[in-house]
């Protein structure tokens, strides 16, 4: 009897054993496996990086930011007239598109099951999947023709359209995150339903809203399509909404696309410093996202 419960014993012992390291074997491989992952969506990002790093970083300099590109066939100038460009076309598109899609996802936030929500809701998710070019082919339609001149006007409203929907469900789902308790109290006090939203519901969503637009913000900054179709090019300085203007991302291709090597040079430069620029944004909106989580 003794032998026979010490021959249990061994057998469990010896199987223990053997589970302990089936355990520890399959930890290590599913460890190596999902840290192969990582490191294979990190990978094009740093490949990208490094080598515009690699042919754009000697040109990159103070030339390259203040001077308007040089004549065809001329080495030297910069396109300090296509970053006020883009910064331009961006802003103009903020007008447009941050009033619209912060209203339409307030209204969306505060009455979530309405009809008209939901109808927004799938127009939105369907605008957010539309390819940029077709955007651009819209507002040509519907405003460079009309206008029958490529305008800076034409390129912030190509831009501003494609902000909507990013902006219209990034404040939907913030403002649905914020608990009603929150309402309740401050209507209990006798405080009208739009100075809550505004007051309260807006206030305590503010980082989520910011981090929407400039998540926004930073995927029209590089855009093309929609600005080949509108705003078009410039090789001037130009401020007026009126006219046509340059931009980098269609620098860039037009330099691209040139058979002159500078011009190529310039476009490697340019195409560091709109990715760099890219990346500053959305690291910081991601700073800021969680510093502001962490102090509530």
């Amino acid at each position: 009897m003794a032998n026979d419960s010490n021959q249990v014993i061994k057998t469990v012992i010896a199987g223990s054993g053997f589970s302990y390291w089936r355990r520890k074997i399959s930890n290590a491989i599913f460890t190596i496996l999902f840290s192969s992952s990582i490191i294979i969506v990190l990978l094009p990002l740093l490949l990208i990086v490094g080598y515009l790093f690699y042919k754009g970083a000697s040109s990159v300099n103070v030339n390259f930011f203040i001077h308007r590109p040089a004549p065809v066939g001329e080495a030297g100038g910069g396109m300090g007239n296509a970053i006020i460009g883009s910064l331009y076309v961006v802003g103009l598109a903020s007008l447009i598109g941050i009033p619209v899609g912060l209203l339409g996802g307030i209204f969306l936030g505060e009455f979530p099951n309405n009809k008209l929500s939901t109808v927004a809701r799938f127009v939105a998710d369907v605008l957010n999947g539309t390819p940029s070019i077709v955007m651009g082919v819209f507002a040509y339609t519907v405003v460079v023709l009309p206008m029958k001149n490529f305008t800076a006007l034409a390129g912030g409203f190509a831009l501003g359209m494609m902000m909507i929907p990013t902006i219209l469900r990034t404040t939907d789902e913030i403002l649905q995150t914020v608990p009603n308790s929150i309402r309740e109290a401050s209507l209990a006090l006798g405080v009208p339903y739009w100075r809550t939203v505004i007051s309260v519901v807006l206030r305590s969503a503010k980082s989520g809203i910011l981090t929407g637009i400039l998540l926004a913000g930073a995927r029209v900054l590089g855009e093309t399509a929609p600005l080949l179709f509108t705003s078009f090019n410039n090789a001037f300085f130009s401020y007026s909404i009126l006219q046509p203007i340059s931009t980098l991302p269609v620098q860039i291709f037009n330099y691209a696309i040139s058979p002159y090597k500078d011009w190529h040079r310039q476009a490697w430069a340019g195409a560091l410093v709109l990715v760099v620029a890219i990346l500053i944004v959305n690291v910081g909106m991601r700073t800021f996202s969680r510093q502001k989580f962490e102090q509530t």
